[in-house]
C-alpha cells in the first residue's frame, strides 16, 4: 500500500472575537495512492478546511500532514485545487484557460487543442472556446474552471464542491468524465460534497464528518463495481447508510441546542 497521504493528529483553531473555535479536532487518516475519496458531513463540519490544509493553502494548530512522506507547508503544482467559486483569468480565452496548465508543462499546442475541444464537447461549451469569461454565464465560467483542472497532469487533485452550482444534467456529465480521467491517469482525487448520492457515485472511500468542531465519525468503503449505477438496490442502500451517519449528527447538535434552551429559559 502506497500512502499519498498521512493525516496525523490534525487540529485547527480560528479566533474569532477572542474566542478560540476549533473547526477541526484529532483528525487522523491515509489515504492510498489512486484513490478516490469524498468527504461527507453538515455544513461548517470542516471538510474545506481540512482540504486547504491538505493543499497547504493554510497551516494546521496541532499535527503534521505529509504527502509521500514530505511534510506539506506551502501549495504545490503536483496538488491541483478546484475551488467552489470559478477562479479564470479574465484576460484568457476559454481556451487558454483551459489549456493553461498544459502549456505551462510544454505538451504540445496541438494535442492541448485537441484534449480540451473534447472536454468542452462534452459540457455544450465547444462554441465558446474563443470567447472570454466576461462573456459566460456562472455556470459556464464554473464547467470551464472544472475542465481546466481536469486536464491538467497533476498527481492529486483536490475539489471543494465543484458540481455544486450546475444543473443536474451537466453534472452528471463531469461525473462521469472526472471519473474517466481518473481512471486512465490513476491519480488522487480528494472531493468535498454535500450531495451523498454524488460521493457514492464518485469514491472508493467516503469519509463522514461529525459537527463542528469537526472529527472522523465514520469512513465507509464503496466497493459498488463502475459504471455505477444509481437505481440499483446496491446504491441505494449505501445511501441509506451514509445519511444515517450525517443525520445523526444533526440530531445531536439539535438535542443540546434544545438542551441549552430549555436552561436558559428555566434560569
Amino acid at each position: 500500500m502506497k500512502l499519498t497521504f498521512e493525516i496525523k493528529n490534525i487540529s485547527k483553531k480560528f479566533t474569532s472575537e477572542n474566542k478560540e473555535n476549533y473547526a477541526l479536532k484529532d483528525i487522523n487518516l491515509t489515504i492510498e495512492t489512486g484513490k478516490f475519496v469524498c468527504f461527507v458531513g453538515p455544513s461548517g463540519c470542516g471538510k474545506t478546511t481540512l482540504l486547504r490544509l491538505i493543499e497547504g493553502f493554510e497551516k494546521p494548530t496541532e499535527g503534521t500532514i505529509t504527502d509521500d512522506d514530505k511534510v506539506v507547508e506551502q501549495p504545490s503544482k503536483d496538488r491541483g485545487f478546484i475551488f467552489q467559486d470559478y477562479s479564470l483569468f479574465p484576460w484568457l480565452t476559454v481556451m487558454d484557460n483551459v489549456t493553461f496548465g498544459l502549456k505551462i508543462a510544454g505538451k504540445p499546442k496541438e494535442e492541448n487543442t485537441k484534449r480540451a475541444l473534447e472536454y468542452l464537447d462534452a459540457v455544450g461549451l465547444k462554441d465558446y472556446a474563443n470567447r472570454y469569461p466576461h462573456e459566460l454565464s456562472g455556470g459556464m465560467k464554473q464547467r470551464v474552471a472544472i475542465i481546466r483542472s481536469i486536464i491538467n497532469d497533476s498527481k492529486t487533485l483536490l475539489m471543494d464542491e465543484p458540481f455544486s452550482a450546475l444543473d443536474v444534467l451537466t453534472k452528471r456529465k463531469l461525473q462521469t468524465q472526472l471519473v474517466d480521467n481518473w481512471m486512465s491517469k490513476n491519480r488522487t482525487i480528494i472531493f468535498v460534497t454535500h450531495d451523498v448520492d454524488e460521493a457514492i457515485y464518485l469514491a472508493d472511500e467516503i469519509v463522514v464528518f461529525s459537527t463542528r468542531p469537526g472529527s472522523i465519525k465514520k469512513i465507509i468503503k464503496n466497493d459498488l463495481p463502475r459504471p455505477r449505477n444509481r437505481t440499483s438496490r446496491e446504491f441505494n442502500d449505501l445511501i441509506t447508510e451514509v445519511t444515517k451517519y450525517i443525520d445523526e449528527s444533526d440530531i445531536i447538535v439539535w438535542f443540546f441546542k434544545l438542551f441549552f434552551l430549555i436552561i436558559h429559559l428555566t434560569y
